[in-house]
């Protein structure tokens, strides 16, 4: 990854025992994959969801057990979104619990240069995390998702996937157009089989990559609780009220 780059991305393996499960071996929770749960955005809706009764397998760079989620059930991997391993996560996660019911696709990386700065090694850099690496994700649980009948996903997208608001943002705004993409062709392809996808296009939220890139103070951005909790209420809609895209802005702007 350059040295330039701003990175959100989770990546190591470790695990912790303790799973309650139903008769058939299979955790009694529902269960769900989170990339990047080490901090910021991934390491919120981590905590929300173990608070709200999930079992949690989250990959990150460094697999130590994050405050805040419930270690007995609780599945660490060691993630590097640029190694490919989402097969290898998938099938440790299925054998601690035997079910994945949500995969929330949070790590991601940003290179602030204009589409006429960058070299093609930076947009392929952001392109390998932020579209190539959650698309490797969905596909290896999409198995996993489709059996419940009713498999969420989300994809930690950005309003930079909505419009380009500057020269700097335009490469990231390139990879985030096509993560956007990527929820609506995973909505299509998964519909049918219960599986839900929705891309969530955040402006600046208050995480280490935000604070590198603007002067707004740590209360002007929205708190990665509150995200948290939108993603939450997301994945614990119906099969019959799918929600393709969800806009959250701390700022007026003439569309989000």
């Amino acid at each position: 990854m350059p040295r330039s780059s701003i990175s959100c991305a989770g990546s190591t393996g470790a695990s912790s025992r303790a799973t309650s499960r139903r008769d058939d071996g299979v955790s009694a929770r529902p269960v769900a994959m989170i990339s990047g749960a080490s901090r910021g955005i991934g390491l919120a809706v981590a905590r929300r969801l173990s608070r709200d009764g999930w079992a949690l397998s989250l990959g990150m760079r460094d697999a130590a057990m994050p405050q805040g989620v419930d270690p007995g059930q609780t599945h660490l991997f060691a993630y590097d979104a640029l190694a490919a391993s989402e097969t290898a996560w998938v099938a440790e996660a299925m054998q601690r619990f035997g079910r994945i019911d949500a995969v929330i696709a949070n790590a991601g990386v940003m290179i602030p240069k204009s589409v006429v700065e960058a070299e093609d090694e930076d947009l392929d850099a952001m392109f390998a995390v932020n579209v190539k690496a959650p698309r490797r994700m969905v596909k290896a649980a999409f198995e996993p998702l489709a059996a419940g009948g009713r498999g969420r996903v989300i994809i930690l997208a950005s309003l930079s996937g909505k419009r380009v608001k500057s020269a700097k943002s335009g490469l990231y705004a390139m990879t985030k157009f096509a993560a956007v993409a990527l929820s609506h062709a995973i909505r299509q392809a998964g519909f049918d089989r219960g599986i839900r996808a929705t891309a969530v296009c955040p402006g600046f939220v208050a995480t280490d990559m935000a604070r590198q890139i603007t002067d707004l103070g740590e209360t002007a951005m929205t708190d990665p609780d509150e995200l948290a909790g939108i993603v939450a209420m997301l994945i614990g809609l119906s099969n019959t009220a799918s929600v393709a895209e969800f806009a959250v802005n701390c700022q007026l702007e003439e569309q989000y």
